[in-house]
């Protein structure tokens, strides 16, 4: 996920539920995901027009990976808001799904993976193809800075 103002998709869901100061029932689950800062990424396309840099395939993503319960508390830090953060047992939460899947609810088994897993990726090729130590932007500032713009609507 690109992180920069104007992002669209599953983070505005998200920020859309911690607006409106919803518990988030996943806290016990913990996962972690990279993004890509915008600024990040304009960096790496620069790097990539103005050096040498070998042809491969490369993944970009900042240099710290955040979790769910991470972004909440950035979401609400931003809003000024307090994170409303349950730990309900990961039992109790996958037997909800699953109970969803059956009565075709918004939580069902699909959307539980997809809210809970891992997606981790290495920035450590390109930045050594680009000769960085690190990526100028961290993800926690990437993320204020895209959820300020969603508050700025």
């Amino acid at each position: 996920m690109i992180l920069g103002p104007g992002n669209k998709g599953n983070l505005n869901l998200l920020y859309g539920v911690v607006s409106k100061g919803i518990p988030w029932p996943l806290g016990a689950f913990e996962n972690r995901r990279s993004f890509t800062s915008i600024g990040n990424l304009q960096e790496v396309i620069k790097g990539l027009l103005t050096k040498d840099a070998p042809s491969g395939i490369y993944h970009m993503g900042d240099d710290e990976a955040l979790s769910t319960n991470e972004l909440i508390e950035v979401i609400c830090s931003a809003l000024g808001k307090k994170a409303r953060i349950w730990r309900v047992p990961e039992g109790l939460m996958l037997f909800a799904s699953r109970v969803g899947d059956w009565l075709h609810l918004p939580l069902n088994s699909l959307r539980m993976q997809k809210l809970t897993e891992n997606y981790v990726v290495s920035n450590a090729k390109i930045k050594a193809a680009l000769g960085m130590k690190e990526m100028p932007v961290r993800a926690k500032d990437g993320l204020r800075e895209t959820i300020k713009s969603f508050a700025g609507k």
